[in-house]
């Protein structure tokens, strides 16, 4: 097998790859929720916790853990509480429904967001209530297991309805609801009384909740309890968008980092044989497997010494941090025990597909000795701040406190194997960076786009140029190289050594015709990248009356979902640029370097040509047909201008064949001459 054979062959490899992780995102389907890269740590519709299955009476919540407990809280009439607004005319940036049911979150909507419904649009709703198959519910900062230590005792008061002391309204424009709770003993002595506090302000996504705990009694109390954090977020568009638990992080040198993976890669490389941690839901589907995934997967890092920060679930463009507040004169917070991510099933279906599925984190709060009632600690106020919003790179860079605690890690690229993270993330964050700065005085993403390839293509010109001129002088040395073939056939040595003296004497490189894609390679990756997750682009339309939003497939025509039979593919609009890039890649391939030489002496080559033309244009369309459409406007604009471009190259390769047929080439000093000049071109062709 020849060096150009290999070479093609990896490429075409390398597009066959790429294609398959395109497909993994979710290519011709409507709602694959479960194949979405989120942290399984517990599977909730088959072992949920203990704090979630007591039975509850009618009329009275009896928060027991054992029988010879008698420990109680009266029922408060159920409440909900309205806080902000989805008036996008309003100061508020989100609006939070509460529930007195856990005083938790039932609720948050956006109001500059809606849900891009192409028929009714609504503000977009970031937070969801999760339903149980019992009936039950799983809201966002519910307090769930809250435990006597010293008495063994876990009460459930993500079931009770907390008393409602409704909304005060501060002088600068925020809003708090705060909830109370007080813990009984059989007897109706008061043993813990509990408050829980919201605030939301104007102009801020940043939501506070604080939690307070009065030991009430003449003796201390040990209590710990469970915070559910945020669940519910949904997938943003119709394709897959990486839904993950992520966590964050402060290094020994003051330095953030995030872990969006769980740490025992062992584990599940001997278990389930992948390389990380962001299992899907389906490769566990064994029982056993599932039970040890959740003791070993923790939102944790795998250095020692790095404090946990905060923690988050997030969607494409999206994300809900929760962070407990660190005591005073501290940096990180220490009285969080343990963090960990769950995935919820509601309906338990086994491939985890049928759109129900969703994420949520919880922790788990260090143990706490109250001293008993009147003493100094004898209460304790535990402190959360909770991020609710866009994953902005501008918003977290000139927000103090995101900025200090880096937030910007939950922006996620999407890098292959071929080109890491720490490569790719940096030339994304810049383009980023190009397209924000432009688009302040075009005001127009698609133009940007467009303008991103003008000038991409004219910075790669050079590159370029000389890559089609050296494919055009290997291409005119195939009959040459094709005899040096047979002639060594059984000397492998020899002529290997004929075929580089060959294509030195004629200033050819089998490499130079790879060389641009290979440099152009993480560049493609961190446009992608860039255009896929740029929250800028989400609703940001280029034409009135097509490509309304370039983070949506641009559907010329919309009509009722088809679904392709056998593949299972569903289509739900007529996609246009996805076709046009098809068109562009075929007249590109058209365009390429004439390989009619080597391909008469060599069918392998031959056949070699056919695949590449039968290719490029069906399986980049296949791949890409319902892929934002910001993503299809650059590759077809830059395919477009490569047809262009490779026109005038081109017809610079021919009038150069032309003066070099007249003998008015230079000659080089290898061949014992003194390089000419080579004459002027005439300034017209008769």
């Amino acid at each position: 097998m020849n060096f150009r054979t290999v070479l093609v062959l990896l490429v075409v490899g390398f597009v066959v790859y790429c294609g398959l992780l395109v497909l993994e995102t979710g290519l011709f389907e409507t709602c694959r929720p479960g194949r979405d890269h989120c942290i399984l740590l517990q599977n909730t519709t088959v072992d949920e916790s203990a704090e979630n299955k007591k039975t509850v009476p009618a009329e009275k919540e009896v928060l027991e853990a054992a029988d010879s407990a008698g420990f109680g809280a009266d029922h408060a009439p159920a409440a909900t509480v309205t806080l902000g607004s989805t008036d996008p005319k309003s100061d508020f940036m989100l609006q939070l429904e509460l529930s007195s049911q856990g005083a938790a979150v039932r609720k948050a909507v956006f109001s500059g967001f809606d849900n891009r419904d192409p028929n009714e649009p609504k503000p977009l709703q970031i937070l969801s209530p999760v339903q149980l198959p019992d009936g039950s519910e799983v809201l966002s900062m519910a307090n769930r297991g809250f435990v006597f230590v010293e008495q063994k005792l876990q009460l459930s008061l993500d079931k009770l309805h907390w008393k409602s002391a409704g909304i005060e309204k501060g002088t600068d424009g925020s809003q708090s609801a705060r909830f109370e709770a007080t813990i009984k003993k059989s007897t109706g002595e008061p043993v813990l009384e509990l408050s829980k506090t919201y605030k939301i302000r104007a102009n801020s996504y940043l939501l506070d909740c604080d939690f307070r705990v009065v030991n009430l009694t003449d003796s201390e109390q040990k209590v710990r309890f469970n915070l559910a954090g945020p669940v519910g977020i949904g997938r943003e568009a119709i394709r897959s968008d990486m839904r993950k638990v992520v966590g964050g992080f402060l290094t020994s040198e003051a330095e953030v980092v995030s872990s969006q993976k769980g740490i025992q890669t062992s584990f599940l490389s001997k278990k389930l044989g992948l390389k990380d941690a962001t299992l899907k839901y389906q490769q566990a589907q064994s029982k056993q497997i599932r039970e040890e995934a959740e003791r070993h997967l923790r939102i944790s890092h795998e250095r020692v010494g790095f404090h946990f920060l905060w923690a988050a679930t997030t969607n494409k463009y999206f994300a809900a941090i929760l962070r407990p507040v660190p005591n005073e004169g501290k940096d990180y917070c220490d009285w969080v025990k343990d963090k960990k991510g769950w995935f919820y099933n509601p309906d338990g279906d086994e491939r985890s597909n049928s759109g129900d599925e969703t994420i949520g984190l919880d922790l788990k709060i260090a143990s706490r000795t109250l001293a008993e009632a009147g003493e100094a600690n004898s209460k304790k106020t535990y402190k959360f701040q909770v991020y609710l919003g866009p994953k902005d790179k501008s918003l977290f860079d000139k927000t103090e406190l995101y900025h200090k605690l880096g937030f910007v890690h939950t922006i996620t690229f999407m890098p292959c194997f071929c080109c890491p993270t720490c490569l790719i993330n940096p030339i994304a964050f810049a383009i980023l960076a190009l397209m924000k700065w432009m688009y302040g005085f075009i005001g127009n993403y698609g133009i940007v786009i467009i303008i991103l390839v003008f000038l991409f293509r004219l910075a790669m010109h050079p590159i370029t140029k000389k890559s089609q001129i050296s494919m055009r002088k290997m291409t005119k040395l195939g009959p040459k190289a094709e005899e040096i073939k047979k002639k060594y056939a059984n000397n492998k040595t020899e002529m290997n050594k004929q075929m580089m003296a060959l294509y030195k004497e004629q200033g050819a490189s089998p490499i130079m015709g790879f060389l641009p894609m290979m440099v152009q390679m993480p560049i493609w990756i961190a446009l992608w990248s860039a255009v896929y997750a740029s929250i800028e682009l989400r609703g940001a339309a280029f034409l009135p009356f097509w490509i309304t939003d370039l983070s949506m497939p641009d559907a010329l025509v919309r009509f009722s979902t088809l679904t392709v039979p056998l593949l299972g593919w569903k289509i739900e609009s007529l996609n246009l640029l996805p076709l046009l890039m098809g068109l562009a890649f075929y007249l590109q391939q058209k365009l390429m370097p004439s390989q009619a030489a080597a391909a008469s002496a060599n069918p392998q080559v031959a056949q070699q040509q056919k695949m590449m033309m039968i290719m490029m244009p069906l399986l980049f369309p296949l791949m890409l047909y319902k892929a934002p459409s910001g993503v299809n406007l650059y590759i077809m604009s830059s395919t477009f201008a490569g047809v262009f471009e490779q026109y005038v190259i081109r017809k610079h390769i021919r009038e150069k064949e032309e003066t070099e047929s007249k003998g008015l080439v230079a000659v080089t000093s290898k061949t014992g001459g003194k390089v000419k000049k080579k004459k002027p071109k005439p300034f017209y062709k008769i």
